[in-house]
């Protein structure tokens, strides 16, 4: 299983950005998806979730109305879109296969400036 983020950079507050995951080595469309970050000193905090269809999302209250979990199937690439970003956002990025969260990617950098 590989999982490869990309996506992320340093933008301003109130700014956009998309992210996306390549997945690789496992059964893509059957597996629900998941974005979980990591601030910089805090814990991992689970962000948006997506059903193996696409048709079902769940997404964390600091979030809600500002991020938006998608995939495309065929290209086995999961997405978020990131928009209103706050300096709170501020993180590295994680895809992840599930729940359960059995396999992750190495992340990547999202920094929003005040």
């Amino acid at each position: 299983v590989q999982l490869v983020e990309s996506g992320g950079g340093l933008v301003e507050a109130g700014g956009s950005l998309k992210l996306s995951c390549a997945a690789s080595g496992f059964a893509f469309s059957r597996y629900a998806m998941s974005w979980v970050r990591q601030a910089p000193g805090k814990g991992l905090e689970w962000v948006i979730a997506i059903n193996d269809g696409g048709g079902t999302s769940i997404v964390a209250d600091s979030v809600k109305g500002r991020f938006t979990i998608s995939r495309d199937n065929a290209k086995n690439t999961l997405y978020l879109q990131m928009n209103s970003l706050k300096p709170d956002d501020t993180a590295v990025y994680y895809c992840a296969k599930g729940p359960p969260h059995d396999y992750w990617g190495r992340g990547t950098q999202v920094t929003v400036s005040s």
